[in-house]
């Protein structure tokens, strides 16, 4: 049986340009010790993250607790987004059809391809291990999505606001047999789905 605990990462700082770097708030920075804190007591074997800053840094604190570096696969970054893609009609419109993109954005079928192809192939090569996995929400839904497709867009609406959320899931060879919510903490999220929801 291999391990996974998925991080979804913690607060980041949303005006950031760069997607990739967008480092974590103040609040997101003492949210991440609560990550470190919450899993201290895990025996990780492995810690691998998205290549995006946010992430990495979420379990940062975590894997230097275990003594672990942790490896970057770019499979597993957040999808990219395009134009106007973080409306409430295109969050709705993408869950709808997983084809469907923004003009430069992925559709939700191409960001589950290679999370899933990245995953698999980690279930493989670490086979029986325990792992420390810093991701995304919607990376981390597309997994979800593929295990127990009644995940849908009111299940990612409901995970939008999760700054960090740890999710513990458990497999045989490359099925789920398991899984289990370890943290949620609430923080708004300040993208342009607010203004849609008012």
């Amino acid at each position: 049986m291999t391990t996974i605990y998925f991080v979804r990462h913690a607060e980041p700082v949303h005006g950031w340009a760069d997607n990739r770097t967008r480092p974590l708030t103040k609040e997101g920075e003492k949210d991440a010790m609560k990550v470190m804190e919450v899993l201290h007591e895990v025996p990780f074997d492995y810690a691998i993250s998205s290549p995006y800053r946010r992430s990495m840094d979420t379990i940062m604190e975590c894997a230097v607790d275990h003594g672990l570096t942790i490896e970057i696969d770019e499979r597993f970054r957040e999808r990219d987004k395009g134009i106007d893609g973080n409306v409430y009609g295109m969050f709705q419109k993408r869950w709808a059809d997983f084809d469907f993109h923004e003009e430069g954005g992925e559709s939700l079928a191409m960001v589950q391809k290679r999370n899933m192809d990245g995953l698999k192939r980690l279930l493989w090569s670490h086979n029986t291990e325990t792992i420390l996995f810093g991701t995304h929400g919607t990376a981390l839904s597309t997994i979800l999505n593929y295990y127990d497709p009644s995940f849908n867009c009111d299940s990612f609406l409901r995970m939008i606001d999760y700054m960090p959320y740890i999710i513990k899931m458990t497999f045989h060879g490359t099925a789920c047999i398991g899984k289990e919510e370890i943290l949620i903490i609430k923080k708004k999220f300040k993208g342009k789905i607010q203004a849609d929801r008012a």
